[in-house]
């Protein structure tokens, strides 16, 4: 081939790329100046990782079919007044939120048309075991359907007692569904165990299968998931956090196990929210409509102000970190985060430091042994800046730190399947709850100082002695962040 040739196609690919690059208006600077110096260095590996990970493109198929199943659902409800009982309305923030926090419930809100509903009731399950065990004894009690959706169900003692209690209420009349991600789950989906869920008349779906791995890549990107975590029983009960349908010696990576969880079961108009989220799962996957079926929750005397927050690559583009950026702006005194993967944009690292900078006592506590090397890396690179501004770091030493939490001044909490990552800020279907309720934050924050007194404290000093070579690996990753 004439070197001519060959200088044309170099300058094609490296040309062709580099200007949708900067031709895109969704893409960070970050990740835009990744990408360049990415295509710069390495033109054909990175020409190849930019076809197959560089666009948040789920494929126009299933984008529609989302699109149509929200028209679909809010079609069948019935009129304006069971919509507006259902997925509320931005005028109730005035009465129901205060005055502090009302700018983050409305932009909550604005993501998915999801507003605050009064008449909430949550528990906060001590333990994961605890989670099942309520989780299973109400798929027990009930007497109409159960719908349940996970990213990651294994066939474990979890897995094994969920499964077979929807086959237990599939047999005795009740309708239920079961839904996984393809790939989160893909090891369920090889199993009897899931065989037997169908056989025994249990409606299954697969999120976002990957049964033909090729077309997936050509058409849309195979990371993009479904990681959301909802259970309805009911409709009268739903289950929110960050437990998937696994044990805490979670099988598939033991070596980090245990997996420490979050869970609440909640009661009232939040938990219609979370069915309407779960069809609007289910309808693009199968096609089946199961809006008609949804009977709205009345609010519960003394109940707290909730609503649903759910994002995904087919939400409005870097909804999830401006949501999170308004919730630490409207930090007064208090604000602390547990996750268990802490990659975040410029915008959060920046709030975050802010934050602490005019007096608010920020927290973050995070996992020591991180089951992800790059995360773990990519993470510490924003210590020193954290850490200068105020912010204190705990580094969780019981096992996996699992738990997605944001308490906000001992009054706010955000709850649900969330990490702060680029990935669940671009790439993730999540689903969350944003709720106004002291009792309830006070005890999700006494279970975080839980999670700190099993936690190494780490101090600038400490990070400063790090060695050099440490300092750069963490930095190069952090730098090509938004590329991984």
């Amino acid at each position: 081939m004439p070197a001519s040739l060959l200088l044309f196609l170099h300058l094609a690919l490296v040309g062709g790329f580099g200007l949708r690059i900067l031709l895109r208006e969704d893409l960070a600077p970050d990740a835009r100046m990744a990408w360049i110096v990415v295509l710069m260095v390495l033109p054909y590996v990175g020409g190849v990782l930019y076809f197959l990970l560089g666009e948040v493109h789920i494929g126009r198929n299933i984008a529609r079919r989302h699109r149509q199943a929200l028209a679909s659902i809010q079609a069948q409800l019935i009129d304006e007044a069971e919509i507006r009982r259902v997925m509320g309305t931005p005028e109730q923030v005035d009465a129901l939120i205060a005055p502090p926090f009302r700018g983050a419930f409305r932009y909550a809100g604005s993501i998915n048309g999801f507003a605050p509903m009064p008449g909430n009731r949550a528990e906060l399950m001590p333990d994961g075991a605890t989670a099942r065990a309520r989780m299973i004894a109400d798929m027990e009690a009930a007497r109409h359907e159960i719908h349940v959706l996970s990213y990651i169900w294994l066939d474990d003692d979890t897995g094994t007692a969920v499964a077979e209690a929807l086959i237990r209420a599939a047999r005795r009349g009740v309708t239920c569904r079961a839904m996984v991600d393809g790939l989160g789950s893909r090891l369920l989906l090889r199993t009897p165990l899931w065989r037997a869920m169908g056989e025994a008349g249990v409606h299954t779906a697969v999120a976002l299968s990957i049964d033909h791995p090729l077309h997936v890549l050509l058409t849309s990107r195979i990371d993009l998931r479904n990681h959301r975590k909802i259970t309805v029983i009911d409709g009268r009960i739903t289950y929110c956090g960050s437990q998937n349908l696994a044990d805490e010696a979670f099988r598939i990576k033991a070596r980090y196990a245990p997996w420490v969880d979050i869970m609440l079961r909640m009661e009232g108009p939040v938990v219609t929210q979370n069915q309407l989220l779960f069809a609007s799962d289910w309808m693009p996957a199968t096609g089946e409509g199961i809006a008609r079926f949804m009977r709205p929750q009345e609010p519960l005397p003394q109940g707290f102000a909730a609503q649903v927050v759910a994002d995904g690559p087919t939400e409005r583009s870097r909804a999830t970190p401006q949501l999170v950026v308004t919730l630490i702006a409207a930090a007064r005194r208090q604000l602390t985060i547990t996750t268990p993967y802490f990659v975040p944009d410029a915008t959060v690292l920046e709030a975050l430091c802010a934050a602490a900078w005019r007096g608010v006592q920020v927290t973050l506590v995070l996992p020591q042994r991180n089951d992800s090397r790059v995360v773990a890396a990519a993470s510490r690179s924003t210590y020193v800046r954290l850490l200068d501004a105020g912010v204190a770091i705990h580094e969780y030493i019981g096992g996996l730190l699992h738990a997605k939490t944001l308490t906000v001044d001992g009054e706010i909490t955000l709850i649900g399947s969330t990490n702060l990552d680029l990935r669940s800020f671009d790439l993730n279907y999540e689903n969350n709850v944003l709720l106004q309720d002291a009792a309830l934050t006070q005890a999700i924050m006494a279970r975080q100082h839980s999670y700190m007194a099993q936690s190494d404290r780490v101090l600038l000093t400490h990070v400063q002695q790090w060695p050099w070579y440490l300092r750069i690996w963490n930095h190069l990753l952090s730098t090509m962040g938004p590329v991984l």
